[in-house]
């Protein structure tokens, strides 16, 4: 299932990728490539590169690379699909589904999410200008919200009626039902699905409405939030508010802050902590790791992280592990609300999440704050709890470290806290930690300098016809190098080469696509065959060496240094060379 290759092709050939990038980043013109900072990390000196020609980006910073799809999936944070659908949209190309119901599903989840748009413009509307609205916007102005944040946020007020919205929007009852908007009750009649509650509008990370979130008045009866149900178009242990306001900031900083609510997401932002969200009525989850692991790594905790306890610490270790994330808790003072926090003293705020610590440091600060250290005793029962908590670490070197911390605090000898700290299993993971090391392959990476090989590779990509049929596999030595070579004289073009190659050598062809070359492309073949002959003699050496008979290839070794000196000389350089290369192909393929 997915796009139609032929429309994927149109939209890929319709788009300007420099001027999709420009969009995020200033690019300047640089030879016959565009250059700038880098919209993927941060950099004082550019080092982003694109070929406006083959429709390719390379960052030589982060490695970030690809096309203006990936370039569009990896920017917006998006899927292939949701990338191409963007770009069609911009260039005006209609896309046609190779599975007629996938097509049919996204139009679908394009016409709830329209029904959701018009019911946040609707609700909107209803907070600012309503009378019924009064008590909501003097709660809202109680709580420090301006007209600005009203705004900015797109708050609005559900009316404590039975079908208002509905009654307004004139939606199909699949429509109502289906976007979380309402439901048909018993009377077989719609009927809106929030009454008399201040709206939060629930966007996706790509700034589309799919939900609200409703917050009853003070003093009013029924639960104080409420959230739209699960939909096509919206997943509570996925959706997170406020990412679509806050992850460039998220992706500047490679930190996001996790609160508990609307509110305080909002409060964070209006200090100047854009880069805050929150869950939607549900625990933090395993798919909200994932999502926010692509635009950082450090999570910081702005809630009470310690309340779930142990079973909240294993899933936080194991995110830490597999995800490659830091989660830090923000140091908060118990019992203050973020977001009063937020408008009463923001310096502290933010102080707060600059001086957040590592889950086990928070929980061991908790741990220790809470014993009797001026006593024997005491100190005893309070290294005995940090213990409890230490091991649920996964990493013994990480245990270590704050073991040493405990001894200090406590003042116990660290090994005696240690011999506390026996755990087979925990060895045993590590054993497999190592081994699982140990059988990892090594990654192939392109030499630094500029060596012939790289040279002939950048005009192997950039003016194909003139170098290509003059290279041959036995002139690289480098392996990563050789591959490239054979993926460019199989396939038709650069990017089939990509396509078909391994990460690696698709890397290295990325970042040579972005690269210029005014190098004559004789000369560097010249070049390559001289050091291929070079290497041969050198091997040639050793072998006699080796074997004891120092003149035991004297003769072609001989041949061959006469023909390196001829290659000097411009009358007999291209027969030199021409000799040289059929003789290297011949020993290649085991020829005598």
């Amino acid at each position: 299932m997915g796009i139609v290759d032929e429309d994927i092709a149109a939209v890929r050939e319709a788009s300007d990728i420099v001027a999709i990038v420009s969009q995020y980043t200033q690019l300047k013109r640089v030879g016959r490539r565009f250059t700038g900072l880098c919209p993927f990390h941060s950099e004082k000196s550019p080092s982003f590169s694109v070929n406006a020609e083959q429709g390719l980006y390379y960052c030589f910073g982060c490695q970030a690379k690809g096309d203006v799809i990936t370039f569009i999936r990896e920017i917006e944070h998006t899927d292939f699909v949701g990338a191409v659908e963007t770009l069609a949209g911009r260039s005006g190309v209609t896309l046609r589904y190779t599975d007629r119901d996938e097509g049919e599903s996204r139009k679908r989840k394009a016409r709830l999410i329209e029904a959701v748009a018009r019911a946040v413009d609707w609700y909107h509307e209803r907070l600012k200008t309503a009378p019924d609205a009064g008590p909501a916007r003097s709660y809202l102005r109680s709580r420090g919200f301006t007209k600005d944040t009203v705004e900015r946020y797109k708050l609005g007020w559900a009316p404590d009626d039975w079908d208002q919205l509905v009654t307004a929007l004139k939606l199909p009852d699949d429509v109502v039902k289906d976007s979380g908007l309402g439901f048909r009750n018993r009377r077989g009649r719609q009927q809106d699905a929030f009454r008399g509650r201040v709206l939060f509008p629930i966007f996706d990370a790509g700034g589309d409405p799919v939900a609200f979130g409703g917050r009853i008045l003070p003093g009013a009866e029924g639960a104080k939030y409420i959230n739209s149900h699960e939909s096509p178009i919206y997943s509570k242990s996925r959706a997170l508010y406020g990412l679509n306001w806050a992850k460039a900031e998220v992706v500047r900083a490679d930190e996001v802050i996790i609160c508990e609510g609307y509110t305080d997401v909002i409060a964070f932002g209006e200090a100047g902590l854009g880069r805050a969200v929150a869950t939607c009525g549900t625990a933090l989850t395993e798919s909200h790791v994932q999502i926010l692991r692509k635009y950082a790594r450090r999570v910081v905790l702005a809630f009470d992280a310690d309340a779930a306890g142990q079973s909240a610490a294993e899933r936080f270790y194991e995110w830490e592990r597999r995800f490659e994330v830091d989660v830090a808790v923000a140091a908060l003072p118990r019992g203050v609300d973020p977001a009063d926090l937020a408008r009463e003293d923001p310096a502290a705020l933010e102080k707060a999440v600059v001086d957040a610590k590592p889950f086990l440091g928070f929980r061991l600060d908790r741990v220790l704050g809470a014993a009797d250290l001026s006593t024997p005793e005491g100190r005893a029962r309070g290294a005995e709890a940090a213990l409890a908590v230490i091991a649920e670490h996964p990493s013994a070197l990480v245990r270590d470290q704050y073991l040493m911390a405990v001894a200090d605090r406590c003042r116990i000898d660290v090994d005696r806290l240690r011999d506390g700290l026996r755990n087979p299993r925990r060895r045993q993971e590590r054993t497999e930690e190592a081994r699982t090391t140990e059988e990892r392959p090594t990654r192939r990476t392109a030499p630094r300098r500029n060596t012939p090989e790289l040279e002939a590779l950048r005009l192997a990509v950039h003016r194909r016809d003139e170098i290509l049929p003059l290279l041959d596999p036995c002139l690289f030595d480098d392996e990563l190098l050789a591959a490239a070579l054979d993926a460019l004289t199989r396939t038709g073009d650069l990017r089939a080469a990509i396509a078909e190659s391994d990460p690696e050598t698709a890397d290295l062809l990325q970042r040579l696509a972005v690269e210029e070359s005014e190098a004559d492309p004789i000369d560097v073949v010249g070049r390559l065959v001289t050091e291929a002959t070079r290497r041969t003699i050198a091997g040639f050496d050793a072998e006699a060496r080796q074997a004891g008979e120092p003149l035991l290839f004297s003769e072609i070794t001989g041949w061959l240094n006469r023909r390196i000196m001829e290659m000097r000389e411009p009358a007999t350089e291209p027969e030199a060379r021409d000799a040289l290369l059929a003789w290297l192909r011949q020993r290649a393929i085991g020829e005598p």
